[in-house]
């Protein structure tokens, strides 16, 4: 939710530039319009110095002898030398206005052809795109220059297309190869990745080990070191942000997001709290961080793919950062007592909550489990697919269904709460106490109950000093907006229970994801297994509403090629 920033949104996120004019305005040409030296003005040649009836005079003379200056004078046509023709000044080109990245505007239609949809987010969609020319197929990210209603939302999608560029050529990162910015969107054409999220790959394998588990890890974590190793510090990390390239056995995995990601100096800190719940380090909760945070959400992603299961676990958004500011890890129930001890030991190195204690991602990568054939091959128990297959089904719903909830977002709706904060914020002090909350809040008209406004502060205020700021306070008041409101959970409920039956039925649920290219039957009953928890079958209203408010796994993206959470 920064570029891509920041979201540094780069950019969270043209090209093409315009010419240049190089004459100077008004200035004439060298000897432009003039005769050939010593002519006649009827522009027959004369010898040098001659008068009309070629009789030879002294040098510069005039027919009757008297010295006129070099070249006659006006009667003495064999000296007359005209002025230059007057040129008309040649008028610079209008200077054409630059976009939001600072250049001309580019029409990508002119150079690619747009395609099938692959993913819709807050700020945009994303297309495959063929190149005319080559006929190469990538992704096009278009992102909506009129929902960029805030600054840091430019900045971070400027950020964005820089780093992307500064990390080009790294083999697991993808390749950012054009971008455009018209009049409505800004486009990044960038290499397709179309074999699947990290965690559809794994749950396909009819077996799955800690050495596949090493594998992906090292990946991931090759990542980490790359970007910090070239000042880039991610701050988003999580298994949606890691795609295949292709279907093939062996394709490469490669980060696909970079739209919260920013620049660093070493000992640089941060304070804006960004990411994606489940993956957030405690150090991001207290608002003081610096890259360290990706070495913990990295290892947020292997304590999932080792059991099946996050590490840190709730109900709630703000029950998921309570359990990670406790920082207990279960390391007892199934199947860690079956997991090597070199594994576990590697966790808890990565999820250490001292920041000065947790280890480097070039520490992560020299341990003994992340080598080569470091970790075991044995197969895990069935039953970390079978989680990581909830897991990841459950998400698909919620991306689905909150796609539904942003699109019944109008844009007042958004901008509405910023001004909102800016009336309760009558000191202009950057934070506004409960007190001024509710009355701000009844002074506008909400709807709110005391016990909804003590509930939005508790949520929001992370520090416990009485007080939060405006991205406190956006954070939670969007999230009520998209969570909380009944009509925004409704109108995605309906989504789904299309014979207005009050319950999402199996072939419903198959008719809604099919329509988003996830719909076969396994991923379907995965779906059931997870939320239907009165095991009837089929999904009614309570259900969902409870699936939607557990913990938030990033979704705010929708389908990931696309997006940014920032809190």
């Amino acid at each position: 939710m920064g570029n891509s920033s920041g979201r540094p949104r780069d950019s969270r996120k043209g090209s093409g530039g315009g010419s240049q004019g190089g004459s100077s305005q008004g200035s004439y040409p060298r000897n432009e319009g003039s005769y050939p030296r010593g002519s006649g003005h009827g522009g027959s040649t004369q010898p040098r110095g001659c008068n009309q009836g070629g009789s030879t005079q002294p040098r510069g003379s005039n027919q009757g002898g008297s010295t006129q200056p070099r070249g006659g004078s006006h009667g003495n046509a064999g000296g007359y030398r005209q002025a230059p023709k007057y040129t008309p000044p040649v008028p610079k080109p209008k200077p054409v206005a630059p976009g939001f990245l600072g250049k001309p505007l580019s029409d990508i239609l002119n150079s690619y052809t747009l395609g099938k949809e692959l993913g819709r987010g807050e700020f945009g969609v994303t297309y495959t795109c063929t190149h005319k020319d080559t006929n190469e197929v990538y992704a096009c990210k278009t992102i909506a220059k009129r929902k960029l209603t805030h600054k840091d939302d430019i900045e971070d999608v400027k950020r964005e297309v820089q780093i992307m560029h500064h990390l080009s050529g790294t083999l697991n990162i993808v390749t950012l190869k054009a971008v455009f910015e018209d009049k409505h969107n800004i486009h990044l054409v960038m290499e397709l990745c179309a074999g699947g999220e990290l965690f559809d790959r794994i749950v396909a394998k009819k077996c799955y080990s800690e050495r596949a588990a090493s594998d992906l890890c090292r990946v991931i974590v090759n990542v980490v070191h790359r970007c910090h190793s070239l000042g880039v510090f991610h701050r988003d990390l999580k298994p949606e942000n890691f795609l295949f390239t292709s279907m093939a056995e062996d394709a490469p995995l490669k980060a696909t997001d970079f739209g919260l990601s920013t620049f660093f100096k070493p000992g640089e800190r941060f304070q804006d709290l960004v990411g994606t719940a489940y993956y957030i380090a405690p150090e991001v909760l207290r608002k003081d961080y610096g890259p360290e945070a990706d070495v913990w959400s990295a290892g947020v992603i292997l304590y999932i793919l080792l059991c099946g299961v996050p590490p840190f676990w709730a109900e709630t958004e703000k029950g998921i950062f309570d359990a990670i500011m406790r920082g207990t890890l279960d390391f007892t129930s199934d199947p860690w007592p079956r997991i090597s001890d070199d594994a576990k030991v590697l966790v808890k190195g990565m999820l250490n909550p001292d920041v000065n204690a947790r280890l480097t991602a070039q520490q992560v990568l020299d341990h003994p489990w992340m080598k080569e054939d470091g970790a075991s091959n044995a197969p895990l128990d069935n039953a970390v697919l079978t989680r990581l297959k909830n897991f990841s089904a459950a998400n698909k719903m919620k991306k689905l269904a909150l796609k539904v909830i942003a699109q019944n977002l109008s844009e007042e709706e958004i901008a509405g709460l910023r001004q909102l904060f800016k009336s309760i914020d009558v000191d202009n002090s950057g934070t506004v106490t409960l007190l001024e909350l509710k009355e701000g809040l009844i002074k506008q008209g909400s709807k709110f109950s005391e016990s909804d406004i003590a509930k939005l502060m508790e949520s929001a205020d992370l520090d416990g000093n009485g007080k939060i700021d405006f991205n406190e306070f956006i954070s939670a008041t969007m999230h009520m907006n998209k969570l909380e409101k009944e009509d925004h959970l409704f109108a995605a409920f309906h989504h789904f229970d299309r014979d207005n039956s009050g319950y999402i039925t199996v072939f419903e649920l198959q008719q809604a994801l099919e329509e988003n290219g996830v719909g076969d039957y396994d991923t379907i009953q995965e779906i059931i297994d997870e939320v239907d928890t009165d095991n009837d079958g089929r999904i009614d209203y309570d259900e969902f509403v409870a699936m939607m408010r557990k913990g938030n796994p990033g979704a705010e993206e929708g389908e990931k090629h696309n997006h940014r959470h920032r809190y």
